[in-house]
């Protein structure tokens, strides 16, 4: 019986070493131009030729790069400059940190196949506090409201927010008379001056609704529910404010295209609210 040996090449081109190595011909050309592979000098025919030293530097640079080492770790590595067990420690945190977000996009994942709507891509605070009520009882500029508040005061804000939310989905009367409010409100546009007497008037009648609406929160025994949101939930709250814009500057940056009179809507509004007790 005749055994056949195929003898390997001394040199092998750009195009063969791509291919041993599993990568691509423009990636080694890379690999050149920042000075992780030595290029090798090129043949008669002026193509690079590759020989047995230079694949095993780039097999090793394929494996390092396999396992997420950065190319300019990968550099630092082989020259000497940067300890490996350095490298293998802050790559180690980084996988870390993208197993936490890849659990936190699983579990929004899967609140929202829950959830079926939106809503469950808000905190799990808040999805937890508003999933009992019955489909279509949110609106959309509901769900808007949570999302910005959120965004500004984090999601035990916007878990607090959510009473309100839930009173005017299980109170008719509520949500008419906001429904009421809000179209009074938008009517104060560029044309309105901030000193119309509907500014006033309808201020007076927004702090009697807000009024009303902590009535039913409390009716509703919500506000010990946001008490042990508070009693779990303050320790998270201040670590992210180390990370998080402060209320303040956010909403310096969120735009709302409100005229001279709904702000001074708001403004008497809240003012009358505090000197009820009820800012």
């Amino acid at each position: 019986m005749t055994y056949s040996f195929a003898m390997p090449p001394r040199q092998v081109k750009i195009g063969d070493a791509a291919v041993f190595a599993g990568t691509t011909p423009r990636a080694i050309r890379h690999y050149h131009q920042i000075g992780l592979l030595p290029e090798p000098e090129r043949g008669v025919d002026g193509r690079r030729r590759y020989g047995y030293d230079d694949m095993i530097r780039l097999l090793w640079i394929r494996r390092m790069a396999e396992a997420g080492i950065s190319l300019d770790d990968v550099r630092a590595a082989f020259g000497g400059t940067r300890e490996i067990g350095d490298v293998l420690g802050r790559l180690e945190a980084t996988l870390a940190a993208q197993e936490a977000d890849i659990r936190r996009q699983r579990a929004a994942v899967q609140r929202l196949q829950a959830v079926g709507s939106p809503l469950g891509l808000l905190s799990e605070l808040v999805t937890d506090r508003l999933g009992h009520l019955p489909p279509g009882t949110l609106r959309p500029d509901d769900l808007d409201a949570l999302l910005v508040t959120e965004r500004v005061f984090g999601p035990l804000g916007a878990a607090i927010q959510a009473s309100v939310f839930i009173v005017l989905a299980t109170h008719p009367e509520l949500r008419a008379e906001q429904d009421r409010l809000d179209a009074a409100e938008a009517a104060l546009d560029d044309t309105a001056e901030p000193d119309d007497p509907r500014v006033e008037e309808l201020a007076v009648q927004r702090c009697a609704h807000q009024m009303a609406l902590d009535r039913a929160v409390e009716a509703a025994g919500l506000d010990v529910a946001e008490e042990k949101l508070f009693e779990l939930h303050d320790a998270d709250v201040a670590e992210e404010e180390g990370v998080r814009m402060s209320a303040r500057e956010a909403v310096t940056k969120m735009p709302y295209d409100l005229s001279p009179a709904r702000k001074r809507c708001m403004e008497r509004t809240a003012q009358l609210l505090a000197a009820d007790g009820g800012g």
